[in-house]
């Protein structure tokens, strides 16, 4: 088992959760993937999206497969303006590449914010590390281990 994986079980299970990832036999680096895989709607997929503060600091924004981070709307939760961070800042302070990044599990906190949407369904689909494991889990139980907090941060897909 990876370091990265190993680590989100540890968070799932160090939170009272006892789903085992899943390792698909393809890629589910794309939420489209991870639906594909999960055999559910796209909005199940949580995307964990992270944005770089112009302070340097990242922001985890999880958010619906089908939905995309508004920028102006995450940078007034933040605080100041953000951008997209590049795969190494992800991955020294995630300790995950892009297209694993789990809800869970990072080596260094970020302050998370979770899209409303997510809370219909009875359960979502996160990467759990790698860009094969995906794990599902029911949303207000991801909120919980994440501490994240719900805001209305999203534009739908055009």
């Amino acid at each position: 088992m990876s370091k990265s994986l190993a680590r989100v079980v540890e968070a799932l299970r160090a939170g009272g959760h006892d789903a085992a990832p899943l390792e698909m036999p393809g890629d589910t680096r794309t939420a489209e993937q991870a639906a594909a895989a999960a055999g559910c709607a796209l909005n199940q997929i949580v995307k964990s999206i992270l944005f770089q503060g112009t302070s340097g600091r990242l922001y985890l924004f999880l958010t619906a497969g089908g939905h995309q981070v508004d920028a102006a709307k995450a940078s007034l939760l933040a605080g100041e303006p953000l951008g997209r961070s590049d795969a190494a800042t992800v991955r020294e302070v995630t300790g995950f590449a892009i297209g694993g990044v789990a809800p869970v599990g990072h080596l260094t906190p970020s302050p998370v914010w979770m899209d409303p949407a997510l809370m219909g369904f009875d359960q979502v689909w996160a990467a759990a590390g790698t860009p094969r494991h995906i794990f599902s889990i029911a949303p207000s139980a991801l909120q919980r281990l994440s501490g994240a907090e719900l805001a209305a941060f999203t534009q739908a897909h055009p």
